[in-house]
């Protein structure tokens, strides 16, 4: 896909839990519920986010679509409507309880506005976790630090033996 840049796969040392040839990750991996940063912290999206996630996305879906790793999606959709977003949050938050995919959404430090979200799903093809990112266009400064903080956290907390998340 011309203009698109190459996803960085990144080698994992994290391999001690045994691993499990039907799921996404393995039957004993405690699934992280969060990771705190100095500017930023996640927590797994849930349906309660609904109204916040909207105004984040909705207020950059040009600045989204030119984060690397979403130059190709169709989300975000302009016309989608709080409805509809709640019905994605509703498929992250069954994924996420299915250990399926993991969704978290980004919040900012000393306030609960949500300020992106990163995305961990299985790779169309192959092992590993396929990730992206993407922070409000007001938060723009913070998506080399989100990319920085998250591909750290895959490395050291996740069991994935490679890990595709385009580069900043």
């Amino acid at each position: 896909m011309s203009g698109q840049q190459p996803q960085r796969v990144l080698p994992n040392t994290n391999l001690s839990h045994k691993h499990c040839s039907m799921g996404f990750v393995p039957d004993d991996f405690v699934v992280p519920r969060g990771l705190v940063c100095e500017e930023f912290w996640l927590e797994p999206l849930g349906p309660e986010h609904n109204e916040g996630d909207y105004r984040a996305w909705m207020s950059s879906i040009s600045h989204i679509r030119a984060t690397p790793g979403f130059e190709d999606w169709r989300w975000p959709r302009p016309q989608m409507t709080l409805a509809e977003n709640l019905g994605d949050l509703e498929r992250h938050a069954a994924d996420f309880a299915a250990r399926s995919g993991f969704t978290y959404t980004v919040r900012a430090t000393g306030s609960d506005q949500i300020i992106g979200c990163v995305y961990i799903y299985p790779p169309s093809e192959g092992p590993g976790a396929d990730v992206r990112s993407w922070v409000s266009a007001d938060r723009a400064a913070l998506d080399v630090a989100l990319y920085e903080a998250v591909s750290e956290w895959l490395r050291s907390a996740w069991p994935f033996t490679a890990i595709r998340y385009a580069p900043r």
